[in-house]
């Protein structure tokens, strides 16, 4: 990951997934945003190329999503 490259995202909180996929991709080109719907079961392994995009059944991010 590159230094002062962008690493949370609390402005997109309460918008479309899709819309925060694009652009936590955009900001950062070293992570790949992940959609992952509320309940889900997912790995506790922290990567630091990755950043989750909580969403609920309506698609509106319900997390601050953030690299890990």
């Amino acid at each position: 990951m590159a230094i002062n490259c962008k690493s949370t995202w609390p402005e997109l909180l309460g918008v479309q997934g899709e819309v925060a996929e694009e652009t936590i991709e955009r900001e950062n080109t070293s992570v790949d945003a992940v959609i992952v719907l509320e309940g889900s079961v997912v790995t506790a392994d922290f990567r630091c190329d990755r950043v989750r995009v909580w969403v609920d059944k309506n698609g509106i991010v319900t997390r601050i999503p953030t690299i890990g």
